[in-house]
């Protein structure tokens, strides 16, 4: 009887309108996100890094005008069909619309890639790359949105993603929660807004 009353103390404690309980409540949050729900979801997808925030633009289908496919192959087509990859197949792919800055990416590690995922790995750059698989024999990746893949000698970051490890795979994307990054993201710009770091671009 005790116990239950200390834990229906504690529950209206919670449900109170005040400062306090709004502290306890996010510290509360907070450990069940961390000790709790990552485990849990590390255990579940095998990827150390379970959940990731799509952070630029390369992925982003700025050609999807009211979701008319053809308008971003007419821009990016020319590109694949170079590597073998067709339009049809492009269009059974995962994510064909894209991913856009601030979605929610959960990420599993029990299976190896196939050509058109959208991977995430290693580049040794500071932020994981989330970009999509466009050769197996080297493992080789490209961002929806970009024009070209990233190499040593066209990116500040120097990454290379025209033959990537195995070991550098964290994962493959398998489902993609809109925009709610942002409540992360928003901060990290706004620190950078005023700390004077450059943010990269908006999209």
């Amino acid at each position: 009887m005790g116990e239950e009353n200390i834990f229906k103390k504690f529950w209206n404690f919670l449900k109170k309108d005040s400062w306090w309980s709004f502290v306890v409540t996010l510290i509360l949050a907070f450990i069940v996100i961390k000790f709790i729900l990552f485990p849990l979801l590390t255990w579940v997808t095998g990827a150390s890094l379970p959940l990731v925030i799509v952070e630029s633009c390369s992925m982003n289908h700025k050609g999807f005008l009211g979701g008319n496919f053809d308008n971003y192959w007419a821009t990016h087509g020319s590109w694949y069909e170079q590597k073998g990859i067709t339009k049809e197949q492009f269009q059974e792919f995962s994510f064909t619309q894209g991913m856009k800055m601030g979605d929610i990416i959960i990420v599993y590690n029990k299976a190896p890639p196939k050509l058109g995922d959208v991977i995430i790995f290693n580049a040794g750059s500071g932020n994981p790359i989330i970009h999509r698989v466009v050769s197996l024999n080297p493992l080789q990746t490209k961002g929806d949105n970009n024009l070209a893949q990233l190499t040593p000698t066209n990116n500040p970051g120097r990454v290379d993603e025209t033959s990537i490890s195995q070991s550098q795979i964290m994962g493959k994307s398998v489902f993609k929660i809109p925009r709610l990054g942002w409540v992360k993201l928003g901060f990290v710009k706004l620190f950078q807004f005023f700390s004077g770091t450059p943010s990269g671009s908006w999209c």
